[in-house]
């Protein structure tokens, strides 16, 4: 016997071999259990996730001489015969290629007839969304009154194009692309199985670059095999294969972005163009990774590597929500750029001119009030004074930024000599409070002090002298002056008279006066 190909040789038998679809098992188990057996089922998703292989089955379920049920007998004749695809009850049909609306009236008048041997005549139409409107309006016709020895399995990649009185007479189950690491336990299992040697790292690149669809993950597993031609799977290998480089290329071209190393960048970009890689699927490493710092930055996680937890130290939180969102819009935007290799440049490029300590920026100035805000001006003891005034002067000397000034501004002090340095938070800001924050000011606050010490924050009712209630009525202050200065303005009050105007107060901002 010839070869099988991996997809077709590792495809389901069973719903419990389904990977990645468990809300669908979950429906489709509870209604054969139930006999609860809907006529009419609409599989949809992205190709690769089990549309058709998870219809079989439920057919195969639906005929199996044994009994309806979740787990047919794969012995009988009838079993046998559905996964041959030989079953004379299962009408498989490819709507693709028969979208004459005489082909679909053939099919139809043939499901009149009783099933020959299984319960069921089964009906399974795979792409059904190629269907074209005149066979949309033949099928409608049987679905609105369907003969009780028949049942639809409609598959389909764009149910969007269903026409809505075919979809709302379906029971529809949508099939969600399946996770890398379920994706490359499978490939581990078959992998064993199949008795070929590969390593845990080059399994989950294969199943990243399936994007979703074990059957494109085992496919690339074909290729990779052939790639190392008998020698064991690795990372490298497969990275070679799909065009993704190293594990340490997006953190080392991150890392130079950093750094305004522009020439490595460049060099390192022109070298994946002429290895063919995929920079589709680097944005979306690229992606990843400032997702992983973003989290190591936020929440920080033991188990984080050490290129995220060195990134993660280099960049702001500010900085890498910045960089994830050009990235986001980039990768959007790479099917439209000249090259695939010029819109992941692109991508770098305007990271790049966004770091402020890079050499790209040209804006001198801004650079050095960002460096000048990093180092804490100490205070001497005689300004120090024991007031609740006394946190409206150490606040901006403490070089905090983001999250960490907007949690700073919102405390109470209780104490600012000793040690504990104690501050008060009200309760409606506790979403604030957060370890890697309070590290942050921890640390502001040693520097201030001139020695390590340590922060106490306490969560309490609300408190209206923070900094930021101040600022809040000081400006609100403002707004109702802006507000009766403009109401009171001859010109205003000529055009609310003239054209029964209104005086819009949100339109109203109020600037600096002081």
């Amino acid at each position: 016997m010839g070869h099988e190909v991996l997809a077709r040789k590792w495809r389901p038998h069973q719903l419990n071999d389904v990977v990645g679809q468990e809300h669908a098992v979950r429906i489709l188990t509870h209604a054969l259990e139930s006999g609860r057996l809907h006529h009419a089922w609409l599989f949809t998703g992205t190709r690769g996730v089990g549309k058709t292989s998870i219809a079989r089955i439920f057919a195969k379920a639906l005929s199996c001489e044994k009994g309806i049920g979740p787990a047919p007998c794969d012995q009988c004749e009838i079993c046998l015969a559905c996964d041959g695809g030989y079953h004379i009850d299962l009408l498989e049909i490819d709507a693709a290629s028969r979208t004459k609306v005489e082909d679909t009236r053939d099919l139809l008048e043939t499901l009149q007839y009783a099933p020959a041997r299984g319960r069921y005549k089964i009906c399974l139409i795979d792409e059904v969304h190629m269907l074209s409107g005149h066979s949309f309006n033949a099928l409608l016709k049987i679905l609105e009154e369907p003969p009780a020895h028949v049942k639809f399995l409609l598959a389909t990649t764009d149910p969007e194009k269903l026409p809505v009185t075919v979809r709302s007479r379906c029971l529809q189950l949508d099939l969600h692309p399946v996770p890398a690491n379920k994706i490359a336990a499978r490939l581990a299992q078959i992998c064993t199985a199949e008795e070929i040697a590969a390593t845990p790292p080059a399994l989950l690149d294969i199943a990243a670059a399936g994007r979703g669809s074990l059957r494109d993950a085992l496919s690339l597993l074909e290729q990779a095999i052939a790639f190392a031609g008998g020698n064991p799977l690795t990372a490298e290998m497969v990275q070679s294969l799909t065009g993704t480089g190293g594990p340490t290329l997006l953190p080392e071209l991150l890392s130079a972005v950093i750094s305004g190393d522009g020439e490595n960048m460049l060099a390192a970009i022109e070298t994946l163009r002429t290895e063919g890689a995929d920079f589709d699927m680097l944005a979306s490493g690229l992606l990843s990774l400032l997702h992983a710092i973003s989290v190591q930055q936020i929440i920080p996680r033991k188990d984080a590597s050490s290129s995220v937890c060195s990134l993660a130290e280099r960049l702001t939180p500010e900085e890498t929500q910045l960089f994830y969102q050009i990235a986001l819009t980039g990768r959007r935007d790479l099917p439209f750029a000249p090259d695939p290799a010029i819109g992941f440049e692109m991508i770098l490029l305007r990271m790049m001119a966004f770091v402020p300590a890079s050499p790209w920026v040209p804006q001198k100035p801004k650079e050095e009030k960002r460096e000048e805000r990093k180092e804490p001006v100490p205070i001497t003891a005689a300004t120090r004074l024991p007031t609740e005034h006394d946190w409206n002067q150490v606040l901006p000397v403490l070089g905090l930024t983001g999250m960490t000034q907007a949690l700073a501004s919102h405390c109470h002090p209780v104490s600012l000599q000793g040690d504990p340095i104690q501050l008060l938070l009200a309760a409606k800001h506790a979403s604030l409070l957060n370890k890697n924050l309070s590290e942050r000011l921890e640390k502001a606050l040693s520097a201030w002090r001139g020695q390590p010490v340590r922060l106490k924050i306490t969560l309490t009712e609300d408190i209206p002298n923070t900094p930021a209630a101040q600022k809040s009525a000081k400006e609100q202050g403002r707004l109702q002056t802006a507000q009766g200065v403009i109401s009171q303005d001859q010109g205003i009050k000529r055009l609310i008279d003239t054209f029964s105007a209104t005086l819009d107060p949100d339109s109203i901002r109020a600037g600096e006066t002081d």
